[in-house]
């Protein structure tokens, strides 16, 4: 990803999914200055960070179709039954995004029913 792509998923995750740069931070495994140095183009992700950005940004943009920015930050920090009690953020940051996008799946069916 380029420096201004992270930019932009940074400012989005923000807007779309209520987050802010300590949530960022903290579901990449960074300091919030480092979040903000890839904002300002002062630094970039490794590739295993942009793997868990582009997941986290896939996710945001899921719940983004149900949630207001507000409520999709609290989703994230949930403990959830569908994910056998276990928060969004943590399994996010564990790579494990398959499963808390099945749980969100979950919801389209419930919209539907």
């Amino acid at each position: 990803m380029h420096t201004s792509t992270i930019a932009r998923i940074v400012v989005d995750l923000k807007s779309r999914g209520g987050l802010k740069a300590t949530d960022i931070a903290n579901i990449a495994s960074v300091s919030p200055s480092t979040v903000s140095n890839w904002t300002n183009g002062a630094s970039r992700p490794d590739p295993a960070t942009q793997l868990v950005i582009s997941d986290l940004r896939c996710v945001v943009d899921r719940l983004a179709e149900f949630y207001t920015p507000d409520e999709t930050r609290l989703w994230l920090y949930a403990e959830h039954r569908l994910l056998n009690g276990k928060r969004p953020i943590d399994l996010i940051g564990r790579r494990e995004a398959a499963g808390v996008l099945k749980a969100i799946g979950s919801l389209d069916e419930v919209s539907y029913s």
